[in-house]
């Protein structure tokens, strides 16, 4: 028994498939599925076209005005549901579309049962071959998802939807649902990764493993690995990069260093007075290079060294040493002087006399065994 009620056949649309495109879309996909089962269409490039002039569709659909038509199948085809070659509806007054699922019968063999659509509702099973189509494409580069990405989405999905067996109506509407929460987990994740590293800054110390990395298993003085942390922190600070292997990098930068500094002691082994016209060797040179440190600014301080020295009438074994731990002292404080004061540091090596606390206001040998800028 029928009711009353319902003067004509009711419009059927699938649930599911209204909460995946949306209700307004289910009604007007169903609707075109049903009219697709009885009227003759045009088979062109690979679709089957199906022409509805505006007196059969508001025979169909009385409850939407031509706004609402135009409205819901103009957002089926941004959802890749279907494909549309007439003009606006409101303008054209007809709809001219093709379901966005390439016919093979035209062109080849027919294809097993499980993927030709369901009589009853048009949906089909996933291709094993499937591909977005370009309009999808166009959807999708609005989200500024990269292509690769995409891509690399394809198999998981076809591979997961075959296995499952299912059919639906709009595999593109699936797949743009399926990739926006991937891109957003990526999004997600990599932002995670990014919170996990971190900027060098001047209060950086090496941990206490590294500390003792080099100290205890590759014996290197502690001294030289104080003098070796103002100028690699300098170093990473001025290039501003980010990351979470500070302590290994320093490791690697200073056994760099120590090698170096062994090399530069081999010859110079005897205790004298530093001659005249003494230079410090390449390997010196090489040394603050490692570092980081301007050679130019290294060769000024020479001079003022070699006079010093000369005045005091000591000796000692190395010069090379000697003159190494005056250059990386002076490299700091003038990196820190022109932190306070960027006019302090206009010419490399130069300081402001009418400052208190620069090297004017105290002998060099405070300068020489000063290692407060060291701890």
């Amino acid at each position: 028994m029928t009711s009353s009620l319902i003067p004509e056949k009711p419009l059927l649309f699938s649930p599911s498939l209204a909460a995946t495109i949306g209700l307004e879309e289910a009604i007007l996909l169903s609707a075109l599925s049903d009219v697709a089962h009885y009227r003759p269409g045009t088979y062109r490039q690979g679709h089957h076209w199906l022409k509805l002039e505006a007196p059969q569709l508001q025979s169909l659909l009385p409850f939407w005005s031509d706004q609402d038509l135009q409205r819901v199948s103009k957002s089926l085809r941004d959802k890749g549901i279907i494909l549309v070659e007439s003009a606006p509806y409101t303008e054209s007054r007809q709809l001219l579309f093709a379901f966005n699922e390439t016919d093979r019968t035209q062109s080849a063999p027919a294809a097993p049962a499980a993927h030709n659509p369901d009589p009853q509702t048009g949906a089909n099973r996933i291709s094993p071959h499937w591909r977005p189509d370009a309009e999808l494409m166009r959807h999708i580069a609005q989200h500024n998802i990269p292509d690769h990405f995409v891509r690399e989405q394809l198999p998981e999905f076809i591979a997961y939807w075959r296995e499952r067996g299912e059919s639906h109506h709009a595999w593109g509407a699936k797949f743009l649902k399926h990739l926006l929460r991937q891109w957003r987990e990526a999004q997600t994740e990599h932002q995670v990764r990014r919170d996990r590293e971190v900027a060098m800054h001047s209060g950086w110390r090496p941990s206490r493993d590294a500390l003792e990395v080099l100290v205890k298993h590759a014996n290197i003085s502690l001294a030289f690995i104080e003098d070796a942390i103002p100028e690699f922190v300098l170093y990473w600070q001025e290039r501003g990069d980010v990351g979470r292997t500070w302590n290994s990098k320093f490791i690697q930068h200073v056994k760099r260093q120590w090698l170096r500094y062994n090399a530069a002691l081999e010859h110079d082994t005897e205790p004298r007075r530093i001659p005249e016209n003494w230079q410090p060797s390449q390997d010196v040179y090489d040394v603050l290079k490692l570092a980081n440190i301007d050679l130019a600014f290294a060769q000024r301080q020479v001079p003022e060294f070699v006079l010093y020295w000369r005045d005091s009438n000591q000796v000692h074994s190395s010069w090379n040493t000697k003159f190494l731990q005056h250059v990386k002292y002076h490299w700091a404080r003038q990196h820190a002087l022109t932190t306070h004061n960027p006019q302090a540091g206009q010419h490399a090596g130069q300081q402001d006399p009418s400052r208190p606390g620069t090297t004017r206001d105290r002998s060099l040998v405070q300068d020489l065994t000063d290692r407060s800028w060291a701890r």
